[in-house]
């Protein structure tokens, strides 16, 4: 590679540092469209947990999910997650980090745990259904997101 770019200002890595980066990153995140397909599949073992606070959990939340705080996580995670499950944690979306600080306190507390990307709203974005005070609704996908026709990007 004879002319320098921006792309190439560092290069990449070899495969098998990548393989490694890429497969310990899938091990701590997952995203909006598996959650729903895993929470529509009802796969067991799993607990979905809205780490946000109780005025945002009425606005809307996952449907499935269960509302546990940050702040409340070491005092009732016990009372809350059966032992033996995996928890996906997620907050507002990709500006904050209240879902990285919630799976933090659940692997403090020896659970499996992974955080999921975009939070409530690219949920929301995706047009994928959220439970509110008022009963379920969903809002149409937002073209910038996700595919109007269906729920995945496919990939």
């Amino acid at each position: 590679m004879g002319v320098m770019t921006n792309t190439f200002a560092v290069p990449a890595a070899d495969p098998a540092t990548a393989t490694t980066h890429f497969l310990a990153r899938l091990s701590f995140e997952t995203d909006v469209s598996d959650v729903y397909a895993d929470l529509t599949a009802r796969t067991p073992g799993l607990v979905v947990v809205d780490s946000r606070g109780t005025t945002a959990w009425g606005q809307g939340h996952l449907p499935g999910a269960v509302h546990l705080p940050t702040a409340e996580i070491a005092a009732l995670a016990a009372e809350v997650v059966p032992a033996g499950s995996t928890v996906v944690t997620y907050c507002w979306g990709p500006g904050c980090n209240g879902a990285t600080r919630a799976a933090l306190e659940f692997a403090r507390l020896g659970y499996p745990v992974k955080e999921m990307l975009g939070g409530y709203e690219y949920w929301v974005r995706e047009g994928l259904p959220v439970m509110t005070d008022t009963g379920l609704t969903r809002r149409p996908a937002d073209e910038l997101t996700a595919p109007r026709s269906t729920i995945s990007c496919d990939c």
